[in-house]
């Protein structure tokens, strides 16, 4: 809703298993409504899945026309072949990926024996978080995962605003925003002539 106050138009493109559903972009307060709504009302998968991102970034590519600002919001748990589309889509868009994730994913506390599932394939398996090698190999994996991320974000020239499932998101959003409009001031004193300010 903030976004369109100013008399912008957003529109979103859903995925689950597939893309599911292009919103064409809109604007006013009905509209919006009825974005969050189709959000909110759609149904759970069948069954495990895979996330394809790439397939939602290809489909960005082609349905996103007009110079636009794009929030890709996911996990970016994915198979492979997403980082490409993302830095073809930054090239046409300003696009900002949201990351959410919940803070277990970078480490586990001693939670004694616990039977896990993997949301993406349903594969179970039987883990001893009480075993601290166990628990160091995970921190380290997800630390090296962490690495990827990131680089893959400035490799596609892509600004990230990462969310914790434990976050406040409306502050972290503000928060966000204020650290670009700064670096942004930034960027534009240094491309002034050094009598007007410029570094």
């Amino acid at each position: 809703r903030i976004l369109t106050r100013p008399g912008n138009r957003v529109g979103g493109l859903l995925y689950g298993d597939r893309v599911e559903r292009v919103i064409p972009a809109g604007g006013g307060r009905r509209h919006v409504l009825r974005l969050l709504n189709r959000m909110l009302s759609r149904p759970a998968p069948a069954g495990p899945v895979v996330t394809k991102l790439g397939d939602l970034l290809q489909t960005a590519l082609r349905v996103v026309r007009r110079r636009s600002l794009v929030f890709v919001v996911s996990d970016f748990i994915s198979a492979p072949g997403w980082e490409a589309p993302l830095a073809l889509l930054a090239q046409r868009h300003e696009v900002l990926a949201v990351r959410l994730f919940d803070p277990l994913e970078l480490e586990w506390p001693d939670l004694g024996l616990l039977l896990v599932q993997d949301a993406e394939t349903g594969e179970q398996a039987w883990v001893d978080t009480h075993d601290g090698g166990f628990r160091q190999r995970f921190a380290a994996a997800a630390e090296r995962r962490e690495a990827e991320l990131r680089s893959a974000f400035q490799k596609a020239g892509v600004d990230a605003l990462e969310l914790s499932t434990l976050d406040d998101v409306v502050d972290a959003i503000r928060r966000f925003a204020d650290l670009r409009r700064q670096r942004l001031r930034g960027s534009a004193a240094d491309n002034l002539p050094k009598h007007l300010g410029g570094r």
